[in-house]
């Protein structure tokens, strides 16, 4: 009956520490390096080319002439002859 009954293994006593650190550091290095590729090629990524198409199809000097006549810039005026003088140059 003896011969029949498997033995226990002995707990590791010595380096157990070191072993779970060192499996810490290990598994955290490869949920970094993960959430750095993730963070690049599906979120950053999608924003560039978000930014691009924007930029594409995007005038600043109409953007500025439509805030400025909102009267939203304190450095000039929301409305004065050099819009007129604009106005009638595109038209």
């Amino acid at each position: 009956m003896s011969e029949e009954t498997a033995k226990i293994p002995k707990p590791q006593m010595r380096g157990l520490l070191h072993a779970q650190i060192k499996r810490n550091l290990i598994l955290t290095g490869i949920t970094c390096t993960i959430a750095g590729l993730y963070m690049k090629f599906i979120f950053g990524d999608g924003r560039k080319r978000a930014y691009a198409e924007f930029y594409k199809n995007y005038d600043i000097n109409k953007e500025f002439h439509r805030i400025r006549r909102k009267g939203l810039f304190d450095s000039c005026d929301p409305y004065d002859e050099a819009d007129d003088e604009e106005d009638n140059n595109n038209n």
